[in-house]
């Protein structure tokens, strides 16, 4: 049965006008495993196995993702102890500043966060306007995803969680 929803959301793949702008994060498209760390204030780690997919969205004009931590087949993750999302990431390339306007979702636990991405020599940097930032490190089957945050007005940051992600598909 066709879903007419997905139907109207899934896209094959870029749109020609913007491909090249696309690629910033349609190489991220397919489906990924990582390891997830994240480091509390007090020094605790938080460690488990998640999965994320990407795919191409809206006329091929934007890259939408779920994150879910832990993975739909880890079973039970006491080391996660609290920490697990089931979320979606919209991101969206906007030409008139260059960048792309990034909108997370996560329903589980009510966080909600927006952010602009751009490249930034070989990482793509994303900063939030709640002082929080994030940059991916990519290479071509994996790529690293680090998360900081800054209480002091991006005076000092601290790492808040490390992403290391493997394709689990090929792309």
């Amino acid at each position: 049965m066709t879903d007419p929803f997905a139907e109207a959301l899934h896209s094959d793949g870029p749109n020609p006008d913007l491909a090249e702008k696309l690629k910033l994060y349609g190489r991220f498209i397919g489906a990924w495993t990582f390891d997830a760390t994240r480091i509390l204030e007090d020094g605790t780690k938080l460690t488990g196995r998640g999965e994320v997919h990407f795919s191409w969205v809206l006329e091929g004009k934007a890259v939408q993702d779920v994150w879910i931590l832990p993975a739909r087949d880890a079973g039970p993750s006491p080391s996660l102890g609290p920490w697990t999302f089931y979320g979606t990431t919209l991101r969206v390339y906007d030409p008139g500043i260059d960048a792309w306007h990034i909108f997370w979702s996560d329903p589980r636990n009510q966080y909600y966060s927006r952010q602009l991405g751009r490249a930034q020599g070989d990482m793509i940097v994303q900063q939030g306007v709640d002082d929080t930032g994030s940059s991916v490190r990519i290479t071509g089957n994996s790529f690293r995803w680090l998360g900081e945050r800054s209480n002091d007005s991006g005076a000092t940051w601290r790492i808040e969680v490390e992403f290391l992600a493997r394709r689990a598909t090929p792309a």
